[in-house]
């Protein structure tokens, strides 16, 4: 498999067009390998290096294999690709099915990080966490609360309902597969 680097600054358009839709952040622990859709992220510059920043649930199978391996892809479709991937990713747990196997998926070993990219998803970033804080709700606005975390009130914060970790990954390759 052929792997074409990118200028991310370049493809970022493509990037944060897909990111609307979602994107999948796949992540490896041991053999285990899953890919969730993330639609909540963005990327740029911090402390002077490229990074995709996202954010997973505390209760994802995705966050638990972050904590054990701080290093992920983002995979990002191009093109015709099967829908199902969509559903299946974005609907059902790592914890309860192998992702990769019931849709088929062909993992390309990564280049320089041991998280494997997609080939059905081509564009691809190999990601370095550098950087991950548990959101704090109290400092978001009352409407983003009450729409995103309605479990969360504004009389009781100190209860942690099911908030995100934000995860600030340094982008150490780029490419799309061909």
């Amino acid at each position: 498999m052929n792997k074409k680097t990118i200028d991310i600054i370049d493809r970022a358009p493509d990037i944060l067009r897909a990111l609307q839709k979602g994107v999948f952040i796949t992540t490896k622990v041991g053999d285990k390998v899953n890919s969730m859709v993330v639609e909540w992220g963005t990327m740029g510059s911090n402390w002077g290096r490229p990074v995709f920043v996202c954010y997973v649930r505390d209760s994802r199978y995705t966050h638990d294999m972050l904590e054990r391996n701080p290093e992920f892809t983002v995979n990002i479709p191009v093109g015709e690709y099967d829908k199902r991937i969509f559903r299946v990713c974005g609907g059902k747990s790592g914890r309860d099915i192998d992702k990769v196997k019931e849709l088929g998926l062909t993992l390309v070993p990564g280049s320089r990080i041991g998280v494997p990219a997609i080939k059905e998803l081509p564009l691809t970033l190999e990601c370095k966490v550098i950087y991950q804080q548990k959101e704090d709700h109290t400092q978001l606005p009352e409407d983003i609360r009450k729409r995103f975390y309605p479990a969360i009130t504004t009389r009781n914060h100190d209860t942690d309902k099911d908030e995100h970790f934000i995860y600030v990954g340094e982008v150490v390759d780029a490419y799309m597969l061909e």
